[in-house]
């Protein structure tokens, strides 16, 4: 199929764009938009540059050609992570999200207008997909300058896509994502911005720079979410494994929190010491260290590492959550490889990959091999803390492409250290167990935490917004509150945790605790805990935190898991923490009261976290994780003196 062919009924700016532009094309294949990428077929490094209107010539990035792929990199640091404040919505429609009106002067069709008559005086490339997944997804339309075709090869390999051949007769985009990198330089003052306008059928994006985070990915997430809000049904921010314990029995686990918050991590093997043992967490203010043995590993079987669709195609009245990828490939960002061997599984699969890969944010020269832990410097000195790579989860072992029920769903926070003397948020246990309606409330604040390496730089405790995904949403907070809580009352076989990273009090942990309580929960087989095994947390948003944890044959330590009989942070540090949370949720829930539509049971709980509840408070109103420590059997009401034998002989009837 050519341009010419192409199915592009009912667009007409669309079709007048392809028209008057000196050429446009449709990627043939991946390989072709990798080659593309780098300049053509024989060319190993290329430059990707404009003219802006009062700056002359601009370099965007560099690309170089890699053994093992394409590396990019942007020229300017700022350009090498998502800005947090990137989205604007530009038509009418429902929205709490900050307005093209409110931040730019004119009018947005007047921009409009300008970029496709920016577009028209370049060479094109398309590149049609599907947004979602194959069964469950969306048509979908990249529109990009040739030159950009790196960004167009990272899109592909994120949410796949159409090759000729493979384009129906009845394609028609509900989305369309048009590239226009100059008009960052010439409108938004050198800021990363996409514009989004949910025009009728079709939603489209305008993104005005080149870094695919918030357009190719999170662009594209935010368009599920809004055909989400209007069938009522959420794309999960979280990363999914099926985890295969030693004696074959399975558990899946969704693990979901900000940026930062483990979710690519939950898909890696624990990292262990030279020695084979695990480092369960080193003191900061002694020095002591910890270790685990753990002989064997559970297998891991990974389902999604960002986006979790939970369509209700799939659901078929089952209690649990049931999610399956709405990608074709993961972002994954590789800053804590800074060394060989760190993690042997990703290092096998992008030093040596069956096809070329797209890296980004990696020192790298042509024809070398790009090498996970050669990260760029933003500064002399300064590593850039965002080095990714885009991994086609089709390159993945043991990857499971059917949807998958869920046993239980944890939520992950970065956390700063504890003292009694430098007091913080970082009171988790290694392991929290949780009642819904506080799973819910976590949800809802979805802490962004401690020295967050994904996005520009925040200051303190600050929220990603509900979901941990209402960064990419474009509707309203209220919709996406609700369809949250919808979720969780309708799934109750899901269990929900909660578990810190980076610290344990005052103990450095990285990400061990996810690694072990995945461990521990898998060989266990869920979270349902009697009531002997669970002892309420000292802070009531924590929920439970366990007695004791025994995983093949070491004892976790008690400090691990109740955090307050830490000598180094005592009940007192604790209780200043605590008081920290509470402020933080007061802060972020109470706005969700003025909303008229929230639902009557969501506002019950949030009254009742703003009202210092307590955990029993909170189990009242939507169930407990707590399960009785016997079955329920009886005797029979009167006493039975004698049973007839049964004769060994006699024939048992068929059924």
């Amino acid at each position: 199929m050519t341009v010419a062919q192409f199915p592009i009924k009912g667009f007409p700016d669309l079709d007048e764009l392809l028209q008057r532009a000196p050429s446009a094309r449709l990627a043939s294949s991946r390989l072709d938009l990798v080659n593309l990428a780098a300049g053509g077929e024989a060319s190993k490094e290329f430059e990707v540059a404009y003219d802006v209107p009062g700056k002359g010539r601009v370099v965007e990035a560099h690309v170089v050609r890699c053994r093992n792929g394409v590396a990019v990199n942007y020229v300017e640091p700022y350009m090498r992570r998502r800005d947090p404040d990137c989205m604007v919505i530009a038509d009418e429609g429902a929205t709490d999200k900050p307005r093209f009106s409110d931040r730019f002067p004119g009018r947005f069709e007047d921009l409009r207008s300008e970029v496709f008559r920016w577009l028209a005086t370049q060479d094109l490339l398309l590149v049609p997909f599907i947004a979602g997944h194959d069964r469950l997804g969306y048509d979908a339309l990249l529109v990009s300058p040739v030159n950009a075709a790196f960004f167009a090869a990272g899109l592909a390999d994120l949410q796949g896509m159409l090759t000729p051949d493979q384009i129906p007769e009845e394609f028609s985009p509900r989305a369309v994502i048009y590239l226009a990198p100059p008009f960052r330089h010439t409108h938004c003052q050198g800021r990363q911005l996409v514009i989004h306008n949910r025009s009728g059928e079709v939603h489209e994006l305008f993104s005005l720079n080149l870094y695919p985070g918030p357009s190719a990915k999170k662009g594209i997430y935010g368009v599920l979410l809004s055909v989400g809000e209007q069938e009522g049904w959420v794309t999960c921010h979280g990363s999914t494994v099926q985890v295969v314990t030693p004696y074959d029995n399975v558990i899946t686990i969704m693990h979901e929190g900000a940026s930062g918050g483990g979710k690519s991590e939950m898909l890696e093997y624990p990292h262990r010491e030279t020695d084979g043992r695990l480092l369960l967490g080193e003191n900061t203010v002694t020095g002591d260290r910890r270790y685990v043995v753990l002989n064997q590993a559970c297998e891991l079987r990974p389902v999604t590492d960002d986006m979790a669709q939970s369509h209700p195609a799939i659901q078929r009245d089952h209690s649990k959550l049931v999610v399956t990828d709405a990608e074709k490939g993961w972002f994954l960002r590789v800053n804590h490889i800074d060394r060989y061997g760190v993690d042997p599984n990703y290092e096998r699969l992008c030093l040596q990959p069956p096809e070329p890969l797209v890296f980004l944010n990696f020192h790298a020269v042509a024809d070398s091999t790009c090498i996970l832990w050669e990260h760029i410097e933003d500064a002399p000195g300064k590593r850039c803390p965002n080095p990714r790579v885009i991994l086609p989860r089709r390159l993945v072992p043991n990857i499971v492409n059917d949807p998958v029920g869920i046993d239980v769903r944890s939520f992950g926070i970065r956390t700063p250290p504890a003292t009694k003397d430098v007091p913080s948020y970082g009171i988790f246990g290694l392991l929290q167990v949780l009642p819904p309606s506080l799973a819910w409330l976590w949800r809802l604040v979805a802490p962004r935490g401690h020295a967050n390496p994904s996005i520009i730089d925040t200051e303190g405790m600050s929220s990603e917004g509900v979901g941990s995904y209402w960064p990419f949403a474009t509707g309203r907070i209220v919709d996406q509150v609700n369809l949250l809580l919808h979720q969780i009352r309708d799934t109750p076989a899901t269990g929900y945790t909660i578990t810190p990273n980076q610290h344990v009090g005052a103990w450095r942990v990285g990400f061990m605790p996810q690694w072990l309580a995945r461990e521990y929960l898998a060989r266990r087989g869920g979270v349902r805990f009697t009531r002997e095994q669970l002892v309420p947390a000292r802070c009531p948003l924590l929920g439970y935190c366990l007695k004791s944890m025994r995983l093949e044959g070491t004892t976790i330590p008690r400090w691990f898991l109740e955090v307050h009989t830490q000598p180094e942070l005592t009940e007192s540090g604790y209780d200043a923490g605590a008081k920290l949370l509470m402020d933080f949720f007061r802060k972020e829930l109470a706005p969700l009261l003025e909303e008229s539509d929230l639902d009557p049971l969501g506002r019950e709980i949030i009254e009742c976290c703003l009202q210092g509840g307590a955990l029993s408070d909170y189990e009242r109103l939507l169930g407990s994780p707590v399960r009785a420590a016997t079955d329920a059997f009886s005797f029979p009401s009167r006493r039975v003196r004698a049973i007839t034998p049964v004769d060994p002989d006699e024939e048992i009837p068929s059924l």
